[in-house]
């Protein structure tokens, strides 16, 4: 009854007076029968479930590591820190998809589950996803570039902020509606790196824009460059960006990929 319960709560199977029947989603399944259907199905019901995802491809993680990871991406999902119940589950739920594998203590996505890391951060950029009141009560639904008119998977945008602390590290503005997913490794240029949240800062509008169109940089110490042609009346630009010339700013362990950070400050003539 538990399976048949939860299966109801997916919406593969629902009650007709004393039995069970295909509900919508089951319908669906059955009728397509492959892992893409399934892992799209089990993700517009279970939010945070493609957040982990992307985290994976930046690295293996215990289950206690998960669970940190979907609470602080999505902490309307409500569990209590330490609990791995949740997180189990739903690393055997991609497991059984072929797309994470256990190695020892840690869970590991296979080359499946790459290969959909990949092409999900533009393929789903349609896809809708709510936030709560916890973080900036706005819908976030397709998440628009303002610099590059594209658009981004939300989970993918929620999880890359997560990872920054939802702040800018230039400007500090940390409402997450002010903030982008700002590529070091442009996006039209490294394809591959898309989806790489080592590959990406969160940025205020206004510094994203300032950052790609190469008025500023950073070092692979993080500190940060300024484009010695780089001239403003702006006091926010000034007091967060000038002035701030050679200061480091702040980057989580592991956060971003120092050499993308040398490859993109290679193309640069002023650095």
């Amino acid at each position: 009854m538990r399976r048949v319960k939860y299966l109801q709560q997916v919406g593969f199977l629902r009650p007709t007076n004393e039995h069970w029947e295909l509900g919508e989603a089951g319908r669906e399944y059955v009728s397509e029968g492959d892992v893409t259907t399934l892992l799209r199905i089990m993700c517009d019901r279970n939010v945070g479930l493609r957040s982990l995802l992307y985290a994976l491809a930046a690295g293996s993680m215990t289950l206690a590591e998960v669970s940190n990871q979907q609470l602080d991406t999505h902490p309307e999902l409500g569990w209590s820190r330490g609990e791995t119940d949740m997180a189990k589950q739903r690393v055997n739920w991609l497991r059984s998809m072929g797309l994470v594998e256990k190695r020892g203590d840690e869970y590991a996505l296979t080359d499946d589950g790459l290969q959909f890391v990949e092409s999900a951060v533009e393929e789903w950029a349609d896809s809708e996803w709510t936030p709560s009141a916890s973080t900036d009560g706005m819908h976030s639904g397709t998440y628009e570039a303002t610099v590059h008119a594209r658009s981004l998977d939300p989970e993918f945008r929620a999880t890359a902020l997560s990872r920054h602390g939802r702040t800018c590290p230039v400007s500090g503005v940390d409402h997450p509606g002010l903030l982008d997913v700002a590529h070091v490794l442009s996006w039209s240029e490294y394809p591959e790196h898309r989806a790489d949240l080592s590959n990406v800062l969160a940025l205020s509008k206004t510094h994203h824009a300032a950052f790609d169109r190469e008025l500023f940089t950073i070092d692979q110490e993080y500190r940060l460059c300024v484009n010695p042609e780089f001239e403003t009346e702006s006091d926010v630009l000034q007091r967060t960006v000038i002035d701030r010339e050679g200061e480091r700013i702040s980057v989580p362990d592991g956060g971003l990929e120092p050499q993308y950070v040398a490859q993109h400050n290679a193309s640069l003539e002023w650095v």
